[in-house]
């Protein structure tokens, strides 16, 4: 790991140590257990992804920010890789 991927990966750790501490999920519950991890992660890359939509339906894909999100993400362009869906656990 070079000391640009270091820091970004140490950047990404603080931000969410820090969100985490007031995060709540979609359903308005905190984040009690690694389940509940699992699932704000989901909910905040599933935001992630409508914005870059979002922004590729406002200024298109040709404008030099934005790419193609289906390539070169790591990801095979499914919402559910693999079927996996992490639903809330009922109480």
């Amino acid at each position: 790991m070079d000391i640009n991927q270091r820091q970004m990966a140490l950047s990404l750790l603080e931000a969410l140590r820090e969100d985490l501490m007031y995060a709540r999920l979609n359903n308005g519950t905190r984040i009690l257990d690694v389940a509940d991890l699992r699932q704000y992660i989901y909910e905040q890359m599933g935001r992630i992804r409508t914005n870059a939509l979002l922004m590729d339906g406002l200024y298109g894909k040709d404008n030099g920010h934005w790419g193609d999100l289906s390539k070169g993400n790591g990801h095979n362009g499914n919402a559910h890789p693999h079927g996996r869906i992490w639903r809330e656990r009922s109480s």
